[in-house]
């Protein structure tokens, strides 16, 4: 039962198979709402957008790009954060699926702030936001594509780039496996909760990344509970436009 974790695992999601969908998926998307409020999933995207907003300057008008967004749901802590601090904030997110769309347009109803577009982070415009998230994307790509994820990225920012993702860690693994069959019967939680435990990070993962991409501005941090927080100031290379 139990898969080894010195490397990251190979497998596909379900949520990869574009196929597939439907009711079950919407059920897997509320269903991961209630794993991330266990996991503070929210905490580790809330402290990258702080520093780029720092580094900024503080502006008091802020677009975030959310991507691979499912139904949004990390982003209520970055608007709450945001009427606090007084910030005029626009947030969009972004998914490939339908059922993610639905679930954010309904999540969202009643949020002015939130838009909610069905796209690929392949083909965001350049320079569509200041901040570019994505919480739980990466670990979808194997080591060889994500260069080019985290490219597309930082193409459609203009500050840069935040990703929170999961340290790929036995208590983790232990923690999301017990949790999935605690609260849920549906086979995708059930089946790609732990796999995307054994699908993620360890921190000389990011050392691979920033060296195969030969930029500094990548850092990133342990942050509770078993996430790694990765801020990616743009660089000028890509401020010329390099891709």
């Amino acid at each position: 039962m139990f898969p080894k974790l010195h490397r990251r695992a190979s497998a596909a999601e379900l949520m990869d198979d574009l196929t597939n969908g439907g009711e079950e998926l919407r059920e897997a998307l509320r269903e991961l709402r209630r794993l991330n409020r266990l996991f503070a999933a929210s905490a580790p995207t809330l402290y990258g957008i702080k520093q780029l907003w720092r580094e900024a300057g503080k502006p008091k008008q802020l677009s975030i790009t959310d991507v691979g967004a499912g139904s949004g749901d990390v982003n209520r802590r970055v608007l709450q954060w945001a009427s606090r601090q007084g910030i005029t904030l626009m947030i969009t997110l972004v998914d490939m699926t339908e059922e993610a769309c639905a679930e954010a347009r309904q999540l969202y109803l009643d949020e002015p702030r939130v838009q909610v577009m069905r796209g690929n982070l392949f083909t965001l415009p350049e320079a569509r936001a200041d901040i570019v998230t994505g919480t739980q994307l990466l670990h979808h790509f194997s080591e060889e594509e994500l260069p080019h994820a985290v490219a597309s990225m930082l193409r459609a920012a203009r500050l840069g780039v935040v990703v929170n993702d999961i340290h790929r860690h036995w208590i983790a693994w232990m923690a999301v496996w017990l949790a999935t069959r605690t609260i849920s019967s549906n086979r995708y939680i059930l089946n790609d909760g732990p796999l995307s435990v054994a699908k993620g990070f360890r921190s000389q993962d990011w050392k691979r990344l920033k060296q195969a991409m030969g930029i500094n501005q990548i850092m990133y941090s342990w942050r509770p509970l078993f996430r790694y927080a990765v801020v990616i100031g743009k660089p000028d290379s890509y401020l010329s436009g390099r891709s």
